[in-house]
């Protein structure tokens, strides 16, 4: 996992996934966009995968519940996330766990927070999600 951590750091990424065969992907979106590309698209990829990621949310956790990754690091981590993580028995580490993530703006929840706050099943949350970014 620290390989992935020094990645994420020293490269100014978003996301780190080492998935189950070795394999290093790197990504550059903000947000959840990445994790719902991979959970959607490339399923595969995210299952046995290790992930290391700026921020994760209980949406972002949900993408990866759903996608089978085994183990989780965050720079900054909330306490809805690691909560649903540690249910679905996924490891999970971070840097700072917060209450909730805020927006962009730093005055408020970040809407994936939001959105996914009252929602216990992960599969439900990713479909909340997509609504979102056709509407967004």
């Amino acid at each position: 996992m620290k390989q992935l951590i020094d990645i994420l750091q020293n490269e100014g990424l978003t996301l780190v996934v080492k998935s189950a065969d070795g394999t290093i992907h790197r990504f550059i979106q903000r947000g959840v966009k990445d994790l719902l590309a991979l959970v959607t698209e490339d399923p595969g990829l995210l299952h046995g995968a290790l992930v290391a990621d700026k921020a994760v949310g209980k949406a972002a956790a949900a993408c990866m519940t759903v996608g089978g990754v085994k183990e989780v690091y965050a720079h900054v981590m909330s306490e809805p996330a690691l909560a649903l993580l540690h249910a679905h028995g996924i490891n999970a580490d971070y840097g700072q766990l917060v209450h909730h993530i805020i927006n962009r703006a730093g005055d408020g929840w970040c809407p994936m927070e939001q959105l996914s706050r009252d929602i216990d099943d992960p599969k439900e949350i990713i479909p909340k999600i997509q609504e979102f970014f056709k509407t967004h």
